[in-house]
């Protein structure tokens, strides 16, 4: 966090830049403009570009800045090209927000020093990993793109008189989850999250570039706390690893949160937001069972072999209804292993009635309760603990690792299943076999600093 004086310079050239008249014509613009450039430092800015010195502190009159106390440091290299003469680092994670209306993004970023080297993993939103490692020696830039769908809580009114609401029904967890208990996933702006990753470096940022991209396929994924877009650490979820898997030709929008069920995502509008939002050509993942099978949930409780199914064929119904692909997600098992040292069910029988709603149906299935069977037994009854959240101490909700690992496997269905979405992977996946997964011990993912010690919901 930075030291008191510091915060005290950044106020005070907030406050500079909240009166000067190039900001104010910014934030006059970004309601009407589809694309938004900035360039990161002290030195000359590149002609179409915004301004982005160290001290610029996010605010919603200005509608861009750094977020949530973040450190920078400013520095001008000199040199001809104004994108890569200066930039801002820091050696520790630093956030930058900008205000835009929800929507498909394609974020463009320039990372790089003339004159040392740097390392930068990038998260987006609510810790949604979508860029990995990527490191530049002195005098070396990269510049890369990635996809990023950002949502509100909003909906299309209905009609006079017909059913419905104008907005999906938050939880507290939605509504507090976020840094400072803000909620990233459901606000009005785009925010990035930089970081030098554990190792020491520094993460050296030039320019940062969002535009516009509805027509994008989007990847929309329903599910529970084992797929959201979880806050804070030490949890983390599938569905926010899968952009770092595929190329900026596609959106994923997770729309799964912690302790949801089939019934409460109808209930709550969850699915009414997807649908409203849903066009030709677009996916959606659906991966229920670990509270739908609860019988102590009486207002969310479905059976198995009759009204889980039923609920999954109207999920499936509606997609295709708008031109969109269905894919069902078997939810993966628990760490819940025998004396045989092989994983018990935990599900009784919803994986298979997931199995029998997808042949019947002719969709596509990732049987991922399969894939995290051999995934844990892989790693074995000593091991397995280091996928799994709470230092292991939670046998449902996985950690970093786990969550990349799972991704993988989701992927990996992806191309199994041969959907169109396949070309859609990055050229550096390869294949994954569960069965011989990454070593936890090389995994080089760094936590962001945003953590909490409470249990995770929905187990």
């Amino acid at each position: 966090m930075p030291q008191s004086h510091g915060i005290l310079r950044s106020r005070l050239l907030h406050f500079s830049l909240l009166i000067s008249s190039p900001v104010l014509a910014f934030s006059v613009r970004a309601a009407d403009t589809t694309d938004w450039k900035f360039d990161f430092g002290p030195g000359p800015v590149a002609p179409g570009y915004t301004q982005v010195p160290a001290g610029a502190v996010y605010s919603d009159p200005v509608g861009y800045g750094f977020d949530f106390g973040s450190a920078v440091t400013g520095v001008d290299r000199g040199g001809a090209n104004p994108l890569r003469r200066d930039f801002v680092s820091g050696d520790h994670p630093f956030f930058f927000s900008v205000k835009v209306p929800e929507g498909n993004y394609r974020v463009t970023v320039t990372l790089g020093d003339a004159a040392g080297a740097s390392i930068a993993t990038v998260k987006a939103e609510s810790r949604r990993l979508v860029l990995e490692t990527v490191r530049t020696a002195a005098g070396e830039f990269a510049t890369r793109t990635f996809a990023v769908n950002v949502r509100t809580d909003r909906l299309p009114p209905p009609p006079p008189n017909a059913p419905g609401g104008a907005r999906v029904v938050l939880d507290r967890w939605e509504r507090e989850n976020g840094p400072d208990g803000l909620v990233l996933q459901w606000d009005d702006k785009l925010t990035l999250e930089f970081s030098p990753g554990a190792a020491p470096g520094r993460c050296c940022v030039c320019a940062v570039e969002f535009a516009r991209a509805d027509e994008l396929p989007t990847v929309f994924l329903a599910g529970d706390s084992t797929v959201t877009d979880q806050a804070r650490e030490p949890g983390a979820s599938w569905g926010q690893m899968l952009p770092r898997f595929l190329k900026p030709t596609v959106a994923v929008a997770n729309h799964a949160e912690s302790g949801e069920t089939l019934k409460s995502f109808l209930s709550e509008l969850r699915l009414a937001k997807i649908l409203s939002q849903m066009k030709r050509g677009d996916y959606l993942f659906i991966q229920f069972g670990h509270n739908d099978e609860k019988q102590n949930w009486p207002q969310t409780y479905v059976e198995a072999g009759t009204t889980y199914q039923a609920y999954l064929k109207v999920f499936i119904a509606e997609a295709r209804r708008r031109g969109a692909t269905p894919v069902l997600v078997t939810p993966m098992q628990r760490r819940q292993f025998g004396a045989d040292g092989k994983i018990r069910n935990s599900h009784g029988d919803y994986p298979a009635a997931m199995r029998a709603v997808a042949q019947e149906q002719h969709v596509a299935l990732i049987d991922l309760e399969a894939m995290s069977r051999a995934f844990y037994e892989a790693l074995g009854l000593e091991k397995a603990p280091l996928a799994f959240a709470a230092g292991g101490r939670d046998a449902t909700h996985h950690d970093n690792y786990g969550a990349y690992e799972l991704a993988k496997c989701v992927v990996q269905g992806i191309r199994d299943n041969r959907l169109p979405l396949a070309q859609e992977i990055v050229d550096d996946f390869g294949t994954f076999d569960p069965g011989h997964p990454d070593a936890p011990e090389t995994f080089a993912v760094p936590p962001s600093p945003m953590s909490t010690t409470e249990r995770l919901r929905g187990n």
